[in-house]
């Protein structure tokens, strides 16, 4: 366990972002709030630091327990943090949502077969 730790370098290790690069364009990019302002990713952190992470178009709502410089797997990543219960249930709720729109999209795609081109064709000759 690491005393201080710099923040990209940390959004990396807790598996945010997949290399480091990445983190420290975030943060520099204001997808990243230490505490409730900007910050930059050279910022040392504290353990009980609240992080705001804009992922795409999740957002984290987090709480900093452990501090470390070393990547590992996703199992001990997510001992890092604590996220409030109430920010992961809206997560997955719009998850969930987004999953949905996708399937409803996912039913229209594609070239008609011969019963619909059938429809589409005396809908034509209508107006014709």
């Amino acid at each position: 366990m690491d005393s201080s730790i710099r923040l990209d370098k940390w959004l990396w290790a807790a598996r945010f972002f997949k290399t480091r690069a990445i983190a420290r364009e975030a943060v520099s990019g204001g997808k990243v709030q230490l505490n409730g302002s900007r910050a930059k990713p050279g910022r040392t952190l504290k353990i009980g630091d609240e992080l705001r992470i804009q992922r795409g178009e999740e957002e984290y709502t987090i709480t900093i327990v452990e501090l470390t410089g070393s990547r590992g797997p996703a199992t001990v990543a997510r001992t890092l943090y604590d996220e409030s219960e109430e920010n992961r249930l809206v997560r997955e709720k719009l998850a969930e949502e987004r999953k949905l729109m996708h399937e409803m999209d996912a039913r229209h795609e594609g070239r008609p077969d011969k019963r619909q081109r059938r429809h589409l064709i005396r809908f034509k000759n209508k107006f014709n």
